[in-house]
């Protein structure tokens, strides 16, 4: 049952029997049938979800109902709202399962435990820190210096099965155009 997120901790660090039977005894997994709604903009963000299966999209809701996707979280990647997950702060966004998806997820309190309990999890979430910003930080270079069409092509070359999961109204959001606007670049190739 935990071999995927025993497998995605082992690109990082190694774990023994003991290390794993604490590890295992902290998570929870979660069943999110299509369209459930895991964390609610207001709300208090209490876990870190890993996504053993399914596809979860994070985006923020302005006053006008528009909807901005943060990020795209598929099989094998984490996904939370983190500013507010670790300050235990109401949430700045929604995080929804866009088909059937199972998860696992750490709260906090359990996070910090196997801190202090396996401390070698704080390289394996380090790691996983400074990947997401790295990863943010070149999406903001790029939404700020590559035109509507580079962009699209460079999410396509880089989540070609994200691309595949998703509306064309969604990626339009993730992306900052309009759906309309995507429309007609992929009706220009």
């Amino acid at each position: 049952m935990h071999e995927a997120i025993l497998k995605n901790i082992a690109k990082h660090i190694s774990l023994d029997k003991e290390e794993i039977d604490f590890f295992t005894a902290h998570i929870t997994a979660r069943e999110l049938p299509r369209k459930t709604i895991l964390l609610k903009e207001g709300q208090v963000c209490k876990t870190l979800s890993y996504v053993h299966t399914g596809v979860l999209r994070a985006y923020h809701m302005d006053k006008d109902g528009r909807e901005s996707t943060i990020m795209f979280a598929v099989a094998d990647w984490w996904v939370t709202d983190m500013y507010c997950f670790l300050n235990k702060k109401p949430a700045m966004m929604y995080i929804e399962a866009m088909e059937d998806s199972e998860v696992f997820q750490i709260t906090k309190e359990n996070l910090d435990k196997l801190y202090v309990h396996i401390p070698k999890f704080e390289r394996f979430f380090r790691i996983l820190m400074q990947n997401a910003y790295t990863r943010e930080q070149l999406r903001v270079i790029e939404n700020l210096s590559l035109s509507a069409r580079e962009r699209y092509d460079n999410f396509l070359s880089r989540y070609p099965n994200i691309a595949k999961l998703v509306t064309q109204k969604q990626i339009a959001s993730y992306l900052g155009i309009t759906p309309e606007f995507l429309s007609a670049l992929r009706k220009q190739k």
